[in-house]
């Protein structure tokens, strides 16, 4: 739906020259950008609880002041800190793409 490439679109505006793709099998990708600052990008697909992120220590990502682009944020919604930006997409009738952000209040 892409999720990814607008991760990809965002990491270009921050400087980032990594390959930039889903981490689906290691949950979490690190970038560094232009400045030397971190952006973790998560895949929550494949994680089956709250529990699964509390052991990878979702709280030193989430807290650590740094950009955090989550897949699949539904999976770990009661650990999201208060202000997290949550991104829409769905695919219009026409076959166009639209985002709606909302924050998490």
């Amino acid at each position: 739906m892409g999720k990814t490439t607008f991760v990809k679109a965002v990491a270009g505006c921050l400087g980032i020259e990594d390959d930039v793709n889903s981490p689906t099998f290691a949950i979490v990708n690190e970038y560094l950008t232009a400045t030397g600052d971190s952006v973790f990008h998560f895949d929550f697909y494949r994680v089956k609880n709250i529990e699964e992120a509390m052991d990878f220590g979702y709280e030193e990502y989430f807290y650590s002041g740094n950009r955090c682009f989550i897949e699949w944020p539904e999976m770990v919604e009661p650990l999201l800190p208060e202000n997290t930006l949550i991104c829409k997409f769905s695919e219009l009738a026409d076959g166009r793409r639209e985002l709606v952000i909302e924050e998490k209040l």
